[in-house]
């Protein structure tokens, strides 16, 4: 079983709201828009941290990072990009992309919108985290924490706080 808190859009924040949480979980996903690792840097060598760049992220975290993952854990093949749209309202590019993975988990950010939603038409469960940063229109900070287990992704929960 593998403990996930999942973020996105932290624009440079990484607070106690984040660090607090580090430790009750095995990995760190990030859907891009880091905005500075250097935030980042001593939080991160205590977790397994896997993440992507997002448009506004600078040369340091694209070498750091790629623009999308494909890995499987615990049974559940995962695809991370930072833009891609939501069930009914993907781009064109990640529909096409979706179809030729075959995920069972989608995962963006960029909207600074927490959605959780079931895509019927891909078989797939679609998460975007929203924003935890304080940058962007969003009135709430969200990020999303589940597990995975055995093919299985349970306990989904939507942690949120104020701006």
């Amino acid at each position: 079983m593998k403990r996930i808190l999942l973020i996105s859009d932290t624009h440079s924040y990484f607070g106690m709201d984040i660090t607090n949480k580090l430790t009750n979980y095995d990995e760190l996903w990030h859907a891009g828009d880091w905005g500075s690792l250097s935030s980042f840097k001593t939080s991160l060598d205590k977790i397994v941290v896997r993440g992507v760049y997002g448009n506004i992220d600078n040369h340091e975290i694209r070498n750091e990072y790629p623009k999308e993952i494909f890995f499987e854990l615990e049974g559940i093949k995962v695809y991370v990009t930072h833009i891609g749209g939501y069930p009914g309202k993907y781009q064109k590019s990640i529909k096409t992309r979706l179809k030729d993975l075959k995920p069972d988990l989608f995962i963006c950010g960029h909207s600074h919108i927490c959605k959780i939603m079931k895509d019927r038409e891909l078989n797939l469960l679609h998460f975007n985290p929203g924003a935890i940063g304080f940058h962007g229109f969003h009135q709430k900070r969200t990020m999303i924490s589940f597990k995975i287990n055995n093919g299985e992704i349970s306990d989904v929960k939507i942690h949120e706080y104020d701006k």
